[in-house]
């Protein structure tokens, strides 16, 4: 496997993997103690991150924006070296100066579309897409990103459904009306999401995360109901997997990594209405390898996690490289997630790639 472009050659031997050192284009860090808690194990995989904007409030501006970014390198370990990449969370209120500000700014890299409710903390987002079109011409003219949650809220539609329908409601009209404007389906489920990306112009692209990879919807229900592989949008059929699957290891550049880690305590997911969302970023490169191995891919694997999404973003590819090594360990049964404990993608189950430097929590 050839880091072409990187000034290096990745080998890959049956007990090593080394790739360029990947980004994530899609994290949750969340905030104070708990983000403080669970931003090494993304700094330890990886040198750069989209990071979402669905605080509480919301970062709106580019001055809460700068202000966040602060927070998290404050946070960050002595000797680690990681770069949040900023993104503004859009509301029927924006305005297009804020875009203008934005691209100026040097660290806010995209804005975030979530429709009103769609998941955890989307209370503030839209309603009435139209009613943004200013910010999306915008958007357009300064080749800022949209990032979209593709669902629709429609209670009437089958939550197995809201991102086919978010399609043809949607996407498939942003598409015709801006053309030239940069997009992210972000976390995408289905079969016909894969299939749109891949049809679509190489400036809109889409993130897959690794539960979509490894889990279908049954993973929900085996030995009772698991609040801890509930996410959103949620885990779907065999069919849509390996769709995902065929996409993410085919090579092809409009996919990209976007794990969506997302940490909440336990108790906030084992309650009465838990919430969504998987945590993933104390494992997340490891479970794209087992993927990729899985699919008889590993070769497709740095493309996927170091080159795409630094392409897609014009950014340059990171030129450090990462090591996974062939070695059994387990997944620990829960974290430190600020003070109170979470519980992790695949808690208290064995992985077959690890950090070659690293010592598992």
């Amino acid at each position: 496997m050839s880091g072409s472009g990187t000034g290096y050659t990745s080998p890959m031997h049956e007990s090593r993997l080394t790739l360029a050192r990947p980004d994530d284009w899609h994290l949750h860090l969340r905030d104070d103690a708990l983000m403080a808690a669970v931003l090494p194990h993304t700094a330890r995989r990886f040198a750069r991150a989209i990071v979402m904007p669905n605080l509480k409030p919301p970062v709106t501006t580019v001055e809460q924006a700068g202000a966040y970014r602060q927070r998290i390198l404050d946070a960050l370990p002595g000797g680690m070296r990681f770069e949040p990449l900023m993104t503004l969370y859009l509301t029927e209120s924006t305005h297009p100066d804020e875009i203008a500000r934005a691209c100026d700014s040097g660290f806010v890299h995209a804005v975030k579309y979530y429709p009103a409710g769609a998941t955890t903390n989307a209370d503030s987002g839209v309603r009435d897409l139209r009613r943004c079109h200013p910010v999306l011409e915008a958007m357009q003219e300064r080749g800022l990103p949209l990032l979209m949650h593709g669902e629709v809220t429609d209670p009437g539609v089958d939550v197995f459904d809201r991102e086919a329908v978010f399609i043809d409601r949607h996407l498939t009209a942003l598409r015709r009306d801006y053309p030239a404007l940069r997009m992210v389906l972000e976390h995408i489920t289905t079969r016909e999401a894969a299939q749109f990306i891949a049809e679509s112009p190489s400036h809109v692209g889409a993130t897959i995360t690794p539960q979509h990879l490894l889990m279908n919807r049954n993973a929900i229900f085996i030995g009772g109901l698991r609040p801890h592989h509930y996410c959103l949008p949620v885990l779907k059929r065999e069919v849509h997997r390996k769709a995902l699957l065929a996409a993410a290891t085919g090579g092809d550049p409009h996919f990209f990594l976007g794990t969506d880690s997302a940490p909440h305590p336990r108790q906030a997911k084992e309650s009465a209405c838990g919430c969504a969302g998987i945590f993933s970023a104390h494992a997340a490169i490891e479970f794209y390898a087992e993927a990729f191995e899985q699919a008889g891919a590993l070769g497709h694997l740095e493309a996927f996690a170091s080159h795409h999404g630094a392409d897609f973003y014009g950014l340059p590819r990171n030129r450090d490289t990462l090591t996974l090594k062939r070695k059994t360990w387990t997944v620990a049964n829960e974290l430190d997630f600020g003070g109170v404990p979470g519980v992790p993608l695949h808690a208290g189950k064995s992985l077959t790639w690890a950090l070659d430097d690293a010592t598992h929590p």
